[in-house]
This record gives C-alpha cells, sequence and structure tokens, in this order.
C-alpha cells in the first residue's frame, strides 16, 4: 500500500518517525512543507527517517496565502495520484487533494486549529482521549471515523530519558521563542521580560535558529535542567521527558490540561507571570523521577489504526 505522509511542521516529522520505519515502503511519498526547521529535518533524517521521494509544498500563510494554498493543492494533487492512505497532521490541503477512493487520515490534538477542521476532509480522525471536543467546531460532526487515542503525540515517538541528578550553575535552560506567523498563533504567543533569562546558561532553539542536530532536540532538552518556551508542542515534550518547562502563552489546548492533571512538571504563564516564573525556577530544583505517571502506548495503537 503506497502512503502519503504529510509533514506540515518539524514535530510531524518526529510524530511519523517510529511509524514509517514500521509501515512505510518504496513508492511512499512524503508531501514536506518548505520551511527552514521541516527541510532541516529532512536533510538530516538519515538514520531516523526512511528516505523517500519528497515533494515540497509551500507554506499557505502570510501575504498570497491562497494562491499558495492553490499551488499546493495542484502539486499535492499529482504527488498522490497512485496513494492508497494519506497521513496528515493538522493540514488540510492534503486530504483534498488526494484521490477520492483513497483512505485519508486526519491526526491531530489542537482543538481552535479551526481552518484547517473546516477545509480537511478526512475517512478517519485521531484525537487523544483529553480532546476538548466543544472547541474543536465542527470537526466531529464530518462524515468519518473517530478514533481515540490515550495519550499525547510525544508519546509515540519519545522515550524515558535519564536526567541530570542535580542543578547546574548556572541552570542550564534550553529557550525556545516563534516567530508568531503560525495558522493559530495570533492572540496566542505572549512575550517574556529578558530580565528572566538573566542569571541562566541559555541554549538557543529559536524558530528557525536551532543550530544542532534537528533530531536530536529531544536529547538536548532531557541534558538541560529546564525549558521556557512560546511553543505549546516543545512545551508538551520537555514536560513528558520530566524536565520543569515554563510555556508562556495563552494557547488553550487539552492535552495542557491532561499534563497538569497528571503531575507533570509544566508551568503556564498567560501573562508573563511572575509568580508563576518564580514557581518553575524552584521547579528547577525538583528533581524526582516521574515513575509513577503511566507512559501510554500511543505508537501501538497508532500503527494499529492506520494498519486497519
Amino acid at each position: 500500500m503506497a502512503i502519503g505522509w504529510v509533514i506540515d511542521h518539524p514535530a510531524h516529522a518526529r510524530l511519523f518517525a517510529p511509524l514509517m520505519r514500521e509501515m512505510s515502503n518504496p513508492n511512499d511519498v512524503i508531501i514536506a512543507c518548505d520551511r527552514i526547521e521541516v527541510r532541516s529535518m529532512i536533510e538530516q533524517s538519515d538514520g531516523f527517517l526512511p528516505r523517500r521521494k519528497t515533494v515540497w509544498v509551500p507554506r499557505p500563510v502570510g501575504k498570497n496565502r491562497f494562491r499558495k494554498a492553490l499551488a499546493r493543492y495542484r502539486i499535492s494533487r499529482k504527488a498522490l495520484k497512485n496513494i492508497e492512505l494519506v497521513i496528515s497532521v493538522g493540514a488540510p490541503i492534503e486530504l483534498r487533494a488526494a484521490p477520492k477512493k483513497s483512505r485519508r487520515v486526519y491526526i491531530t490534538d489542537t482543538e481552535i486549529n479551526h481552518i484547517a477542521h473546516k477545509y480537511s476532509k478526512p475517512t478517519d480522525i485521531v484525537i487523544p482521549s483529553h480532546f476538548e471536543d466543544k472547541l474543536s467546531g465542527n470537526l466531529l460532526q464530518k462524515k468519518a471515523v473517530i478514533h481515540r487515542i490515550s495519550g499525547l503525540h510525544g508519546h509515540a515517538h519519545l522515550q524515558p530519558r535519564m536526567r541530570p541528578n542535580q542543578v547546574s550553575n548556572p541552570p542550564k535552560i534550553l529557550m525556545r521563542k516563534l516567530l508568531g506567523d503560525g495558522i493559530h498563533d495570533d492572540g496566542e504567543i505572549v512575550e517574556f521580560p529578558d530580565a528572566w533569562l538573566n542569571g541562566l546558561n541559555i541554549i538557543n532553539a529559536n524558530e528557525n535558529e536551532y543550530s544542532a542536530h534537528p533530531w536530536k532536540l529531544d536529547e538536548e532538552i532531557s541534558n538541560c535542567d529546564g525549558v521556557i518556551t512560546q511553543s505549546v508542542t516543545l512545551a508538551s515534550e520537555a514536560a513528558i521527558l520530566g524536565v520543569p518547562t515554563l510555556l508562556i502563552s495563552n494557547a488553550k489546548r487539552g492535552f495542557l490540561n491532561r499534563l497538569q492533571e497528571d503531575g507533570y512538571p509544566i508551568f503556564i504563564s498567560n501573562e508573563a507571570d511572575e509568580s508563576t516564573y518564580a514557581a518553575w525556577l524552584a521547579g528547577l530544583h525538583l528533581l524526582d523521577e516521574l515513575d509513577s505517571i503511566e507512559w501510554p502506548d500511543v505508537k501501538s495503537e497508532l500503527l494499529d489504526i492506520l494498519k486497519h
């Protein structure tokens, strides 16, 4: 069975990697969004992601976004002509461009991505069990089979790692700031004071600026004492790796609630709040292992959905 894998974001490459290693074949096609971090993931994918025919498509944001979307549709339609299964994470265009007889799987954990939800045309929808249905618009009203997985996307491609047994002096902190041009970034990004970085050893992983090996970012995170980020994706991955994480964002996500309820070390500041910042700093010194938190077998759940 020929599969089309839609990689619209670097996190999608990470999610697909363990799935592709088990079910990909030489006839597959990767539809990759032409953005700096995705190119870096694809170009340095040896040993992580199987090499497959890759077709690059524009990112339909900003000026001329409708023209870009149309161009992307035409490119994807041609590339997916003989594909039997298309798998997309929050990217709707390829699900419309795919052959009518193909199976089209739409994976999402972002309830408010209403534009993508509206224009997607799936046969199957995959959402986590903690997905807040009421925030997702008409997504779950589509004529599609609904599948619910038990954990976060990060549970599919990450694995528990050993953490430093003591905090560095000064604390080693990975920082990720976003450009703010994403489809649902508007109104979510919160700036934080530069003073918050004083006295910290900062590892820069800002959008389009991370210079280390992109596939080893999880190792970098695990070797840090903490994370400070505007990215909800990186925040969720760092938290489930057991790294005290300060997310500065107005984002509303079911998985953020899940992380907090399960006791993961995530601190969320909606207004660059000093008290939350202070709590996170204190949390850097709480080095207890997260052995008591169950690790859902999301990888097996996704493989079962995709194969059957």
